[in-house]
């Protein structure tokens, strides 16, 4: 029991190193953070949808493994689809980085002050 306590109370001061719960596993912190994304973007497996939101931006289910700028009926923007050719395919590292600041993110990615 206090191994258990001990355990959560170092996570918890851990915490605010982490962005908004990526990589921490925290499912509350990733939904709170989801919330700045759901205007555009639901995430739907076909007519199970498992969390609704907006139809805008492409759904992101099944994001992880998937070229960046490149699912069909969507318009992006020029910096993500360039950052698509140029070989961007989402992982968890990458998206994660990508949600804290997108602009920073294609910037540096594609070696682009005006991306």
């Amino acid at each position: 029991m206090f191994r258990t306590f001990a355990t959560l109370a170092v996570l918890s001061l851990a915490a605010p190193a982490f962005a908004d719960g990526h990589s921490t596993g925290d499912a509350e912190a990733g939904e709170k953070a989801f919330k700045k994304c759901k205007a555009c973007h639901m995430i739907s497996d076909g007519d199970n949808v498992i969390y609704k939101g907006g139809k805008s931006g492409p759904n992101l289910y099944g994001v992880i493994g998937r070229q960046a700028g490149a699912l069909e009926g969507y318009k992006y923007k020029d910096s993500i689809m360039a950052a698509g050719e140029a070989g961007l395919v989402w992982d968890e590292a990458n998206l994660a980085e990508y949600v804290v600041d997108p602009k920073k993110f294609l910037q540096t990615y594609l070696d682009d002050k005006k991306a």
